[in-house]
């Protein structure tokens, strides 16, 4: 029986299957390329935030002897600066930053810092007064992913040692372990870098699939967002 020509022509040939397959393959391997190019350059986002930050502050007080935002003279070293004399609760000179990281109100040293730090010409941004500011949320630093920047000298976790505590949040799982690991330990409660979830004033590390955190706010995951801080 002869077979119609159009039927044998109908269909794919091996050799076609294997191509369209390495095709598929390639594209789906320089996707995976990519979205780690992605996440490694974020990471390194991070990074430079916290060693910036670290920086700028060291800068500070070696050109002024003193911490920026709690700088009792910051009036006489910068023109326009703002002290936090008035502010309630609060001593300006006694080498703390007082207030939160994440403070957002005017009158603490936590943002008043960002001020002393602009006019020093150490960071970038709007050198206005925070309480002259009419939008304060945009005026305050952020990180690549839109994230707060801040500085606060109190512990987030009872005996972790640092003089100051620099921390970001709206951080990736996935980022905040490449971050740690590339610059610590690897463990979100344990070195100079450590992330997890805030619990009031407290930041309450994750924990992770070895164990290594003895502290913990939930499981980890490398999607959902956390704060990440580092001490110095």
């Amino acid at each position: 029986m002869r077979i119609p020509k159009s039927k044998i022509e109908a269909g794919f040939t091996l050799i076609e299957i294997a191509i369209v397959l390495v095709i598929i393959g390639l594209l789906l391997g320089a996707v995976q390329k990519g979205q780690e190019l992605i996440n490694s350059g974020k990471a390194k986002a991070v990074m430079a935030d916290f060693r910036n930050t670290a920086t700028m502050l060291s800068a500070f007080q070696d050109r002024f002897r003193a911490v920026p935002g709690d700088d009792a003279q910051a009036a006489n070293h910068l023109a326009g600066a703002t002290t936090a004399a008035s502010a309630s609760g609060q001593t300006p000179g006694n080498g703390n930053i007082e207030g939160l990281w994440s403070s957002t109100s005017a009158s603490d040293e936590s943002v008043i810092l960002w001020q002393h730090l602009r006019l020093a010409n150490l960071a970038p941004g709007d050198t206005t007064a925070p309480a002259s500011v009419s939008d304060l949320n945009s005026w305050l630093p952020r990180n690549q992913e839109g994230g707060r920047i801040g500085v606060q000298s109190t512990p987030l976790i009872s005996n972790w040692s640092g003089r100051q505590f620099i921390c970001q949040d709206n951080i990736s799982g996935r980022i905040a372990q490449q971050v740690d690991s590339n610059m610590d330990d690897g463990a979100p409660s344990t070195g100079s870098i450590r992330f997890g979830a805030m619990n009031g004033n407290n930041l309450s590390p994750t924990s992770v699939a070895n164990g290594a955190s003895s502290s913990v706010s939930g499981s980890f995951n490398e999607s959902s967002s956390y704060v990440v801080c580092m001490s110095f």
